[in-house]
This record gives C-alpha cells, structure tokens and sequence, in this order.
C-alpha cells in the first residue's frame, strides 16, 4: 500500500494545531480569501488544502474537524478531480518533452480568474488550490498577484509552498501565512506502518530517523532502499579523505543500475554532509563530523554540497548516466 494523493488522501497526522487554525476561521466568520500553506516538503500540506476545500465544498458545518468520510459525495468527486468548484493549478504535462514542466506558467494562472467569477455550481464556495506556489514563473506570479488583488466574494485560494521567499513579497502580503511542522518520529513510525507495512519494524524506524520529519521523504526512502543504501553512504564518508577510485567505481556500479538507489544515496550524502557543516559551524560537531571534514575549510564544503546537488539535479533532469555522475561525486568529495 502507498500513500494516496493529496486529494483523495482522508488521513492527516501531525498538523493538528495548523488544522484548528483553519477550523476557527471558519466558524468564527473571519475566513481570509486567500492562505499560505508552508512548511518542509511532505509534511502534509496538500493534504491539509484539499481537506479544507472537501470540507468548505460540503456545505456549512459546525464541526470541530475538516474531515470527511470517504463515502461523502464531496470526498469522492475531489479526490476523482470532478468537483465543478474546485480548481487545481499545478505544473502541468509536458507532452513535448514527455514530463512534468518544471515551473507553473501563465496561462495556467490566467484559468483562475475566469473560474472565480462563475456562479458557484452548487450555490457555495468556489475554491483554487495551487500546489506549488513557489514553481510559478515571473509572468505567472503576476497574474496570480491581479486575482489576489481583487478577489470576488465567496472565493478562496489556498497555495501550497515549501519556499516561502520565492514567492513575490506582494503575493505574500496579500496572503495569510499558516507554517506546517515537521513530523516527529512517532508519527512517521505510525505513517509508515499503514503505508509500507512489509517493510520490517527495525528498518521503518531507521527509515522515520532520517527522513527529517517529512512523510513523503519517508515513503521515497523506503522505496529506494534507505537502510542498505545509508550503509554504503557511510563506508564512502568513512574511505576520506582519501577515497580510493576503486571504491568509487565499485559503489557506482552497484548504484548506477537502480534510478531510486542513486537519488536516496545522493539525498542521504548530501545530507550527512549538510548536518557535518552545520553542526561544526555552531561547534557542537560530535568525533564522526568532525572526522568527516578533516582539515578542509568549511567553505569548500559548502561547494562540494552545492556540487553534489547540481550533479544530482542535472542527472535526474537530463537523465544522464548515473554511473559517471557517482565517479564525479566521489571525485568532489575527495577533492580531486
């Protein structure tokens, strides 16, 4: 079993104190036209938008929660994308290039004007939801600036954000701002049960320990392995500083096959690098981070994290051949 998609997905854990905030506004008659969903990346926060949106959509409610039953009317035509009020912007299919765009784009905001102004088809609420609010091009940002500026009644838009401060300042002033927090590990434990429950006990709670709050970095880390992948991430950082090109092109073999492999390795290198920089630079590094950096200053190793992170971004966005960017990456943390 995987987790749903956000709009078809009833279970919500962990944003407790984000979902009563939603709920007073609703009862107390103080609803903003338009909300801000940030936090860290899979922490719930398109999910938390289309449950508020089921729960407007349905009619009005003295309910101390935004839940729905599955069985609802509303629930169901959400979650098939069918609800006549509801409008989802989001990067779109790239027939040419045959994937995902890699930014929301004008015309796609120009739709939400239009569908604001229609008469409600069931006598409500007609609600946008923007997941993604900080892919939007320049020329898209605008054109969402022109309907927050002016939003008709009974309207209301909810954009979903992991980078807040890529959103123009205007927008965000124009917007009520609402931070979802990350997951603590009993809740990713439980999470993670429901949707990877054949993945054994000991390794789940490896998996809650590194995934940094977020369940949807959880549920990438159990598919691609996380556990026998975060070993051989900590047998390439125990070989420096002097890593041996053999151990390179034997890790890069084993990886270079699997394409979720090479991305959770990558994560997880960058990763132990990032928590090594941080914590030497506040002096709290423990023996192993220390270790780690060696005599090297902590300014190239910001580099080699910016150059494992172009590497990984341009392999994945080009499909290139993993194999090398491995060797390259090995080659980055050596210092060669």
């Amino acid at each position: 079993m995987t987790a749903p998609a956000p709009r078809a997905n009833p279970i919500l854990m962990g944003q407790e104190a984000a979902e009563r905030t939603l709920i007073e506004a609703l009862h107390g008659g103080r609803l903003h036209h338009a909300w801000l969903l940030t936090g860290p990346p899979g922490v719930g926060k398109a999910t938390l938008a289309f449950r508020f949106a089921r729960r407007l959509l349905a009619g009005p409610t003295t309910a101390a929660t935004l839940a729905l039953p599955e069985s609802h009317p509303t629930f169901r035509r959400v979650a098939a994308a069918g609800h006549a009020d509801l409008l989802t912007i989001e990067r779109e299919w790239d027939p040419r290039r045959k994937k995902l765009r890699g930014e929301i784009v004008v015309d796609d905001v120009r739709r939400i004007a239009g569908f604001l102004h229609l008469t409600p088809a069931e006598g409500g609420w007609r609600v946008v939801i923007v997941d993604g609010a900080d892919d939007l091009n320049r020329n898209a940002a605008n054109a969402l600036l022109k309907v927050l500026e002016e939003p008709p009644p009974r309207a209301l838009l909810l954009l979903v954000c992991n980078a807040a401060g890529r959103l123009l300042p205007t927008i965000r002033s124009r917007t009520r701002r609402l931070r979802l927090a990350a997951l603590d590990e009993a809740t990713l434990g439980t999470l993670l049960t429901r949707y990877v429950p054949d993945v054994a006990a000991a390794e789940r709670q490896q998996i809650a320990g590194m995934a940094e709050g977020s369940i949807g970095r959880a549920l990438q880390l159990a598919e691609g392995g996380a556990v026998s992948v975060a070993a051989m991430v900590g047998k390439v950082l125990d070989a420096l500083p002097s890593l041996p090109p053999e151990r390179a092109h034997e890790v890069a073999d084993t990886l270079g096959r699997d394409e979720e492999a090479f991305g959770t390795f990558m994560d997880l290198l960058r990763a132990s690098l990032a928590a090594a920089v941080r914590e030497t630079a506040r002096g709290r590094a423990d023996p192993d981070q220390t270790r780690l950096l060696g005599g090297r200053a902590l300014a190239a190793w910001v580099d080699v994290w910016h150059g494992l992170t172009e590497l990984q971004d341009e392999t994945e966005r080009f499909h290139l051949d993993q194999r090398q960017a491995l060797v390259a990456g090995f080659a980055l943390l050596a210092g060669r």
